[in-house]
């Protein structure tokens, strides 16, 4: 598992692989066979991490087109030669899209998402599909593949939804990885596997081709990676319009010229942040002691704020916000629509609707977490009732920004450490534990979580970055003027 000369593979970045390739201490084929060395050492054999689902076979014949590209006319775009795994919830051409599940593990949809082909055009390289809760529910356990392993410790959860992507991030089986995040599916793997993970604003990311998009709003494609600058560049490639989802509309006026150019390690200098200390995470235990110990992390990175020149308002108050955030409900008519959708572009599909998926005697075998999802249902009233409770709690998010002339809230990105994968499969079936969720509570917000450190425990915890809508651009320059200023990213040793 040697790195040509001059290249250190482990932690390596977008623009120090790009500048590998430009001294010809590297090509994008090489980059992807130490890649795929990696996870062959340890996904399934030593740690056995278990993140990876499948490998493109096509990953060698696309690093070899973009070698001879490069020979003869220099990258073909911003993320030239950039080994990428996506989050087995999107379509990859020339690979299967399961989502975890024995319901799927022979669809193969024979098509790119729209994200997907603008990340092909852009120079990626897609090099597998990672693990995911089981039909992009909870904690990342599936009954295809069984459960993913936490790479800072192998007993417990990798989190989910996007857990796979989280932990091979953090295994450096890859430079960066896209999640989907519809409650906290994104934030809380990046957080649990020490990396950085952005849940963009509702509207900026097309969601076709996904598991999960339109109608329904909640979900959305994001960034995951080492460093938050490399979260920028690749968002930078994923914005776009797309006809074919409605959503992406809102957000063409608010598009940014660039997430990555202006990236400062000054960013923080005068910047009001208020800190939000009222615990909102799912199933919370504020009493607990794990509990405490991420308060302890989140209490030092509050000071290395202040020490990077923020100006601090701690706490903020957003009125009635717990009571709000428990109106949560989804619309059943909108999922189930958004499954006929996705299916609709499949090239041959398992199934039409989901009543025909639920039929199949193969939904016996699929795990707990995702039955509940769809077993999970809510009148019209309750639809409503959130719907009240979004625009107010939208409302209020407002006017405390206002009030307070903040630039951004800053909250812990979970509150709990990673649970147990015994206590996830068992009673007390622990699902999401400490995850936030007032982001895809509210949709049109965006969040940016970055490592904080590591509890007395000697597990990851995080901050998160929560902005009002459309701001992910001012997010992302806060995130990497904290990240700069604290680097706590440490790769794990489960995977040396």
């Amino acid at each position: 598992m040697h790195a040509p000369a001059n290249f250190q593979l482990l932690e390596t970045t977008i623009a120090e692989i790009h500048q590998a390739y430009k001294s010809g201490a590297l090509t994008a084929r090489r980059l992807v066979e130490l890649y795929l060395e990696r996870i062959a050492a340890y996904d399934q054999a030593g740690p056995k991490i278990n993140a990876i689902i499948s490998i493109n076979p096509k990953a060698l014949e696309d690093a070899d087109a973009l070698d001879a590209a490069y020979r003869s006319s220099g990258p073909v775009g911003p993320l030239h030669g950039i080994p990428l795994i996506m989050k087995d919830q999107a379509d990859v051409k020339d690979m299967p899209t399961t989502m975890g599940s024995v319901l799927f593990k022979d669809h193969h949809p024979d098509r790119d998402g729209f994200v997907v082909a603008r990340l092909k055009k852009a120079g990626a390289i897609f090099i597998g599909k990672s693990t995911l809760g089981e039909l992009g529910a909870g904690d990342t356990h599936g009954s295809l593949f069984g459960s993913t392993r936490n790479v800072y410790d192998l007993e417990r959860t990798a989190g989910g939804s996007s857990g796979g992507s989280g932990a091979a991030v953090s295994a450096n089986f890859c430079a960066v990885a896209i999640g989907q995040e519809g409650f906290a599916s994104i934030r809380r793997p990046s957080i649990w596997n020490g990396v950085a993970g952005m849940r963009p604003t509702a509207g900026l990311v097309s969601r076709s081709g996904v598991f999960g998009g339109w109608p329904s709003v909640f979900g959305s494609l994001g960034p995951m990676s080492r460093s938050v600058a490399d979260l920028a560049k690749l968002l930078d490639a994923m914005v776009a319009y797309d006809p074919e989802d409605p959503v992406t509309a809102l957000g063409v006026p608010h598009v940014a010229a660039s997430y990555s150019r202006d990236l400062d390690a000054g960013a923080l200098k005068g910047k009001r942040i208020g800190i939000l200390r009222e615990s909102m995470g799912f199933r919370s235990d504020p009493d607990s002691e794990d509990f405490t110990q991420v308060t302890a992390v989140f209490d030092r990175a509050v000071a290395d704020l202040a020490k990077a020149g923020a100006e601090i308002i701690d706490p903020i108050v957003i009125p009635d916000m717990k009571a709000l955030l428990a109106k949560r409900a989804r619309r059943d008519d909108d999922d189930i629509e958004s499954f006929a959708n996705y299916l609709e572009g499949s090239a041959a599909p398992p199934f039409r609707t989901r009543a025909e998926a639920v039929a199949t005697p193969a939904y016996e075998q699929v795990m707990r977490g995702a039955k509940s999802r769809w077993d999970q249902t809510h009148t019209v009233e309750q639809h409503n009732d959130y719907l009240r409770a979004r625009d107010l709690l939208m409302m209020r998010l407002h006017q405390v920004v206002a009030d307070h002339r903040l630039d951004a809230i800053v909250h812990k990105a979970v509150e709990h450490t990673p649970t147990l994968i015994r206590d996830g499969l068992n009673p007390p079936f622990m699902d999401q534990r400490g995850a936030p969720h007032i982001n895809t509570f509210l949709t049109y917000v965006p969040s940016v979580v970055v490592p904080a450190g590591f509890t007395d425990s000697g597990l990851p915890a995080g901050i998160t970055f929560l902005g009002l809508p459309y701001t992910d651009a001012a997010m992302l320059q806060m995130a990497y003027a904290y990240e700069q200023a604290t680097g706590h990213r440490r790769p794990p040793a489960s995977t040396p």
